[in-house]
């Protein structure tokens, strides 16, 4: 049976993809910068400190006396760019053709929906609907009352819904670039760090329970297979 999984509400933010030694330094979308000089930017430093451990468990767990939501916030950036960046290397090869429907193998489709210029969801090509999806958070991300980058500026009410929901829809680029285009990551040798950015991803959604287990199905053996040895 296939699941059609409508486009609910989304929301983003992004850090640097620490891609070293990667050939392609290409992005789908404009990289997202966190303001030098501001908390949010000594949390990224953190952060990229702390996952030069090589212990990704440690890594996303929040520091002691900070914000839940600026350290949502800043992580929520950072996978935007690691995505944008992983999914630029591989554009050549999602195309109407080649991706007439967003899948995540044979049993999971995604339809597009904003809620506010596309409210009912439409079925598309992969690369339109990822066009749509990685637009929409960059409208997001620019949105100072979703993610207020000033000091002393809070976050909104459903900050953490909105996030949920934008971290729902980037792991699904994550399930098509694993099922319909393993092949050419592996060609360009970016297979470790896809690996690496997904791993560092799921810790993340699952230290803050951020999404639905049912939403991670279609890559539900391959996370089994990465967070195993790290339990």
């Amino acid at each position: 049976m296939k699941v059609v999984l409508p486009g609910f509400h989304i929301f983003p933010l992004a850090l640097e993809f620490r891609a070293h030694g990667s050939r392609s330094s290409k992005t789908f979308k404009p990289k997202k910068n966190i303001p030098e000089g501001s908390h949010q930017y000594e949390l990224l430093k953190h952060a990229e400190a702390t996952l030069g451990s090589g212990n990704l468990r440690m890594a996303v767990m929040l520091p002691d006396g900070e914000d839940l939501n600026e350290w949502v916030a800043v992580n929520t950036v950072d996978f935007f760019n690691q995505i944008n960046m992983l999914y630029g290397t591989i554009t050549d090869f999602c195309t109407e053709e080649s991706c007439p429907v967003m899948s995540a193998g044979p049993k999971y489709e995604y339809h597009w929906a904003d809620g506010t210029n596309i409210k009912k969801p439409i079925k598309c090509s992969a690369p339109k609907y990822i066009d749509y999806l990685m637009t929409w958070v960059q409208d997001q991300l620019d949105d100072e009352t979703l993610f207020p980058s000033k000091i002393g500026v809070p976050f909104p009410k459903n900050f953490m819904s909105v996030a949920k929901t934008i971290l729902k829809r980037l792991f699904r680029v994550y399930a098509h670039i694993y099922h319909q285009h393993f092949d050419p990551v592996i060609q360009l040798q970016e297979e470790a760090h896809l690996n690496t950015s997904f791993k560092h991803f799921i810790f993340f959604v699952q230290e803050f329970n951020l999404i639905d287990r049912r939403e991670l199905a279609p890559l539900q053996e391959l996370i089994e297979k990465l967070t195993s040895k790290d339990r």
